[in-house]
This record gives C-alpha cells, sequence and structure tokens, in this order.
C-alpha cells in the first residue's frame, strides 16, 4: 500500500514477516519511528478525549524506574542486564502505542477508510488461524530468526527477549497430566495467541460478515470453522470465557432480525461442537485446573511485594522465593517442578501492580472504563466491536500480559473507536 496509512498496513497486513524476520511484536516499535516523523509534519496534532491517562501512565512507568535497584520483601534477584531490558523494551512499547493512536487518529478517512483498517485486522486474523493450525499440526516447527543471528548472546539469551524473537509455532506445556503444544504462532506466548485471536475475531466479522458481500461471508465462515481447531487444542480458558462472553454480550446489545439469527446460529455452533472430538479435549481441560495454584501463589506474591511500594511500583517484574509448593527458590537437579513465573506475569494488572503500583492499575482500568463509557452510545457496527473490544480488555487483565502484540491490538481497537465519532 502507498499513501500514509503505509506503516499500518505494514504492522497488520504484514506481520507474518516482521514474526518470520524475529521482531514480530517488536514491530510497532520500529514502524512508529515513521509514524512519529509522518505525524510531527501534520501538525497541529488532534488527541482523544481521555488520552492524558495513557500520558500519565507512561510518565508513571518513568518514574517507576527509580525502584529498579530494589527489591521488596519475599523476593531476590539484584539489578543487571535482563532486568534493565525488560523495563526498556516495554517503555518503548508503551511510547510506541501511544504514536501509533495519535497517527491513525489524524489520518482522514480517506486517507485510511474505516472498513479497510478493519478488514487489515481481518487479513491478521486469518494470519492467527493459519499460525494456529499450524501449531497444533506441526507443534515442533521452529527456526533460527534473522535478529536472533546478529543479536549478542547477553541480550538474545534473555529468556523475555527469547521468546518475542524466535518464531516458534507452539508452547509445551504440561497441562492436561502430560505434556501438550499449545498454539502461540505468529505470537510471543500462548495466552498472547488466545488474547489476539478474540480480539481479532470481532473484527475479522465486522469487517467480512457485516460489511461482506455473499463470497466474504462463505470465505468468513470457512475460516471460523477452521479456526475452532486451535482455539479448542489452545486449552485457553480465557479465550473460552471471552468468546462466551462475547456472544452474550452481542445478544443482549442487538436487536430485531439480527438478535435471532445470531441466537439460531449460537445453538447450531454448540451443537455442532458439542458432537465434534473437541468438546472431550474442553471437558479435560475444565477438570484439571492446573495452573490455578501457581496463579493463586503468584497474585498474592505480586500484591504483597506491591505493598512495600503501592505507588510507583518497582519498574519491572521480580522472582518470589519459592513456590507454592516449596520455599526452594528456582528448579534444582531434585526439584524440577520448583521453577515459577516472575510476579505480575499472570496478567496485565499484576504486572502494573508490581511494575508500577497500584496508581497504575488504576490510570489503566480507568483508559479503557473511559473508552466504553464515552462509546457507549455509538450502535454502528464498529461503535459495538469497539466496546466489546474494550470490556474484553478489562476481563482478560486479570489472566493475560497484555505485552507485547495483545496492547497493539488493544489500541488499534481503541483508535477505531476515536475515528468512528
Amino acid at each position: 500500500m502507498t499513501g500514509p496509512a503505509w506503516p499500518i498496513a505494514a504492522l497488520l497486513v504484514g506481520y507474518p514477516l516482521w514474526w518470520a524476520l524475529g521482531f514480530g511484536g517488536l514491530s510497532v516499535i520500529v514502524l512508529a519511528v515513521p509514524m512519529a516523523v509522518l505525524l510531527w509534519r501534520r501538525r497541529p496534532i488532534s488527541v482523544p478525549r481521555g488520552f492524558g491517562l495513557w500520558v500519565l501512565l507512561l510518565a508513571g512507568y518513568l518514574v517507576s524506574g527509580l525502584m529498579l535497584a530494589d527489591s521488596p520483601p519475599g523476593t531476590h534477584g539484584e539489578l543487571g542486564a535482563g532486568r534493565l531490558l525488560g523495563y526498556g523494551m516495554r517503555l518503548a512499547l508503551y511510547c510506541a502505542v501511544l504514536v501509533m493512536v495519535l497517527y491513525l487518529g489524524n489520518l482522514t478517512e480517506r486517507e485510511l477508510p474505516q472498513l479497510r483498517l478493519v478488514r487489515m485486522l481481518g487479513v491478521l486474523f486469518v494470519t492467527t488461524v493459519a499460525g494456529g493450525l499450524l501449531g497444533v499440526l506441526f507443534p515442533g516447527f521452529e527456526f533460527t530468526s534473522p535478529v536472533e543471528l546478529v543479536l549478542p548472546d547477553w541480550i538474545g539469551g534473555n529468556s523475555f527477549v527469547r521468546n518475542l524473537i524466535h518464531p516458534t509455532a507452539a508452547q509445551t506445556q504440561k497441562v492436561l497430566g502430560f505434556s501438550l503444544p499449545r498454539p502461540e504462532a505468529p505470537y510471543e506466548w500462548a495466552n498472547a495467541w488466545g488474547s489476539n485471536a478474540s480480539v481479532l475475531l470481532v473484527w475479522f466479522v465486522v469487517g467480512f460478515c457485516v460489511y461482506g458481500r455473499s463470497r466474504h461471508r462463505l470465505f468468513a465462515a470457512v475460516v471460523i470453522a477452521l479456526a475452532a481447531i486451535p482455539i479448542v487444542y489452545s486449552l485457553n480458558r480465557g479465550l473460552w470465557i471471552g468468546l462466551g462472553l462475547t456472544a452474550l454480550y452481542l445478544i443482549v446489545r442487538v436487536g430485531g432480525r439480527t438478535r435471532v439469527a445470531l441466537c439460531g446460529a449460537a445453538v447450531a455452533a454448540a451443537l455442532a461442537f458439542a458432537l465434534s472430538p473437541l468438546a472431550s479435549l474442553v471437558a479435560q481441560r475444565l477438570d484439571k485446573p492446573h495452573s490455578n495454584d501457581i496463579r493463586a501463589f503468584t497474585v498474592t506474591s505480586t500484591l504483597a511485594a506491591a505493598g512495600h511500594s503501592p505507588v510507583i511500583g518497582y519498574g519491572n517484574t521480580r522472582n518470589a522465593t519459592g513456590n507454592h509448593r516449596t520455599i526452594t527458590t528456582g528448579k534444582t537437579e531434585w526439584c524440577q517442578t520448583c521453577g515459577h513465573p516472575p510476579l505480575g506475569s499472570d496478567g496485565q494488572l499484576w504486572l502494573l501492580i508490581i511494575t508500577q503500583g497500584f496508581t497504575g492499575a488504576v490510570l489503566y482500568v480507568a483508559f479503557f472504563v473511559g473508552a466504553i463509557r464515552r462509546h457507549w452510545r455509538d450502535r454502528s457496527p464498529i461503535g459495538l466491536a469497539g466496546v466489546l473490544v474494550m470490556g474484553l480488555v478489562l476481563l482478560y487483565m486479570f489472566v493475560y500480559d497484555g505485552l507485547v502484540t495483545p496492547l497493539s491490538l488493544y489500541l488499534v481497537s481503541f483508535a477505531l473507536l476515536w475515528r468512528n465519532t
């Protein structure tokens, strides 16, 4: 695509290439540079209502950097390259999505029609489904990206960085009592795949079903049917809950024949799923909530740690001493299951609380609640979809880390709502 909308097309439609190169979720940071240059030339710049909350969130994150060298009681670790890298990458992402929203909002309808932007998100959903099927059928698929080849070991060897730059099809975890691959391509984690799939599905339906012709709707039906396979095999309860609430939201908020059609489609889909082999897999997953104890431990430890710096947090995540089973810290030869995720890794809310204190969490929630309040009366398809995504953001913050790619999609959805006014 030529014209001023090319950075957005490069980000959404060209995402598979970014993933293969090793940039993936970091592509928004790269593309924020030309967006900022083009945006500067467009002065004066329009700003959406409520965006001051995001600026305050960013300013608070800068202040939280003062606490990077400190560790609260019950945690361990010293200031090192990993902690600084994590802080710097999150700061760059927060700045990049700020630039992206302003850039999208200052493009005219002629330069970037709303439907075109929605369909770009729909194309990324197709990419997401393809990546999910790759993870189901070829879970061992992975390769070394060009970015990995050029990065020094002290950067590329960091576990957080490696997840971002090393393309893999699936993430293998012990979920049902044995190891199973969970689709994650083309994103950084299996949970990121689940969050992105549900958000992109909303825009895919708007772009190809609501505003589509007969051939678009037929294509959409095939893609959604295929999407059911990785959605189930992702074993992602947060994704399943999100899809259930999405259906409920649409049935409540739309009326007339559309509501009847939605109810009929929901019943037909539920019946087809119940008769399929996928139903037993869902039943097994719900019967084995293996991660509940881990989440309970990390959330409790996060709140306890944040209580020692409730206003500005600690700038980055911390590792707790011990885990939900033992006081041992990390894996040992005699305890291979003693490792645990860092505090703040079980959801964006908990990440904000440990990194920016309760102040950061309040600002984040206020930003998306404000978007829902301002646009609730917008009953156009894009308005309904945008408010729905803002609601999913508030749901997922309890279970999903918004970094890296989910946050970009949340803010694109916010920009769509803003442009719709």
